[in-house]
């Protein structure tokens, strides 16, 4: 998920302060039932609403589940699956996708809401419009900032959502697009409930609709104590069934050391991002299992290139030439990643291994600093944010150590960090120097990196965290989308990863495994093709 702008302050503040007051918490998890799971989490959500977030700590709290989405991923493949759809057709000119609904899908009933008929092609065409249309009732409420949606380019390629009857929706593109089936599985398409919307909106209480969520997804909210707890009990209706496990709580747990106590104590029993440096002993110890994937994501460094020197290739590639990659995953990840040689992870099937990035040549640094006018150097902002992300576990710690090297070459960091929801802010408004950053995949596919990480769309966002924009990168992205051939796709996309490391808009560093600790009591659990949780198929002993 998936680093990527977060929700406008004052709703992120409003969903805390709310939720905090509405709902009194139950008591302590680690005393619960048998039927009981508990996860550490790294963080709070930014928000619960996922057409307004970017980030996979929000996703997993939210679209994995209270909702659920048209299409998704067999369980650990990238192979698409039906959801709320059960079939689809795609037309021969590849503008017209006619998918056909899953009937009896029921709504959750919270927050005294009572649904009154279930599923249907209005929850799908309000979902979207909501998002499409700056007219739309709902559009503006908690900010009218729907990132992913503009970040895919669906304002210019989804001409219209109609509803063909009760049970079958239309989706009509303005061109053909390789990824939208794909883009169907993605969190921001959580479909949410019309039904629901309408009476909010009569009762004047729309602002609700995106802090008291519902949908029809495995698990309905019961409570949520902000640097505390989120608490879900099963939804007994769920129309694969009722979930195993009841309630569900996330324990949120900043820190990997004390996520990995709590686990070993019994007092969770799955627990996310350890740390890199416990896992030999996560992995030896009694009654715990440790499942181990390589990971849909990439750290990496970032360059504002709308900001002093960094707008010179020159500089970013000298800055690059002065960091020792192979070093920094060492020492940060021990083991559990890989170095990058590109934008793409290996595991995407675009990847490109041939590529020639930067390797670590302080001389070459400091003649090329000379070159693009800076024989002494010069001062920077270098940001790490605070928390454990799945792609990069101690971004602090990575910072000081790219700090010491560029002082070597006499380039001056000064470290700067913002809570994760702020830093997302910040980082989109382009008020960094260089920052650090990372992305977890979404859907398997090559433009979910290459595009959504890198095109002129992205600039201000993020999600395009260098502010890059280059008319020759966005038209190779902009062909490998316009055919479903994967030959001639890939053809554009490894001109795609060329064209990056002549311009090094950022440095990638790392490519990190997804590794899950959990009790040898849970059963069912799969790491999902995307950096994410979901918990509707598991079970506890």
């Amino acid at each position: 998920m998936r680093a990527h702008p977060a929700a406008c302050a004052a709703t992120r503040a409003a969903t805390r302060a709310m939720l905090a007051v509405a709902f009194a918490l139950v008591a302590c998890a680690a005393s619960a039932a048998p039927r009981t799971l508990v996860f550490c989490s790294e963080g709070d959500p930014v928000g619960l609403q996922p057409a307004l977030q970017v980030d996979g700590t929000s996703f997993d709290a939210s679209s994995r589940t209270l909702y659920d989405r048209l299409l998704d991923f067999r369980p650990g493949t990238a192979d698409l699956a039906p959801a709320l759809a059960t079939s689809w057709q795609v037309s021969a000119d590849g503008l017209v996708y006619t998918l056909q609904l899953r009937r009896g899908v029921q709504f959750q009933s919270n927050f005294g809401f009572q649904p009154t008929r279930a599923f249907d092609a209005d929850d799908v065409v309000f979902t979207f419009a909501r998002m499409a249309d700056a007219q739309h009732p709902y559009h503006a409420v908690s900010g009218g900032n729907y990132p992913y949606y503009a970040r895919m380019a669906l304002p210019r390629l989804l001409r219209s959502v109609t509803r063909v009857d009760a049970h079958t929706v239309r989706f009509e593109l303005t061109r053909p697009n390789a990824t939208f089936l794909a883009d169907l599985t993605m969190d921001f398409a959580s479909i949410v409930s019309a039904e629901y919307a309408a009476t909010l909106q009569r009762e004047g209480r729309m602002q609700d609709f995106d802090l008291k969520p519902l949908g029809t997804g495995p698990f309905e909210l019961v409570a949520y104590q902000p640097g505390s707890q989120l608490r879900f009990r099963a939804f007994a209706q769920h129309w694969r069934g009722r979930p195993a496990i009841d309630p569900l709580v996330f324990a949120i747990t900043p820190d990997a050391s004390v996520r990995w106590a709590r686990l070993r104590a019994g007092e969770c029993q799955l627990m996310a991002q350890p740390n890199p440096a416990d896992l030999r002993a996560i992995e030896s110890a009694p009654a715990i299992r440790v499942q181990r994937k390589p990971g849909l994501n990439v750290a990496y460094l970032a360059f504002n290139t709308e900001r002093g020197p960094l707008r010179d290739a020159r500089v970013r590639r000298a800055l690059a030439l002065a960091i020792d990659r192979d070093a920094l995953v060492r020492t940060i990840y021990h083991g559990a990643a890989v170095t990058a040689r590109g934008p793409l992870p290996p595991t995407v099937w675009a990847h490109d291994p041939l590529l020639a990035l930067p390797r670590h040549d302080p001389d070459a640094a400091r003649h090329l600093l000379a070159d693009a006018g800076y024989p002494k150097g010069f001062a920077l902002t270098l940001w790490a944010f605070p928390n454990s992300r799945p792609y990069l576990p101690a971004a602090r710690r990575m910072a000081e150590m790219i700090q010491a090297e560029w002082a070597r070459v006499g380039v001056r960091a000064r470290i700067v960090s913002y809570e994760w929801g702020e830093y997302l802010r910040r980082v989109g408004r382009g008020e960094h120097d260089a920052a650090l950053m990372g992305w977890s995949g979404d859907n398997g596919d090559p433009d979910n990196f290459l595009g959504t990480l890198l095109s002129c769309a992205g600039v201000h966002t993020p999600q395009n965290a260098a502010h890059y924009c280059s008319r020759t990168y966005d038209d190779l992205i902009a062909g490998a989308l316009a055919t479903t051939d994967q030959a001639s796709r890939r053809r554009f996309y490894l001109q795609a990863q060329q064209r990056f490391v002549d311009d090094l808009p950022w440095l990638p560093l790392a490519h990190a495994e997804v590794v899950v600790p959990m009790s040898a009591r849970v059963h069912g659990y799969v790491i999902p093709v995307i950096d994410v949780h979901a918990f509707g198929d598991v079970r506890i002993d």
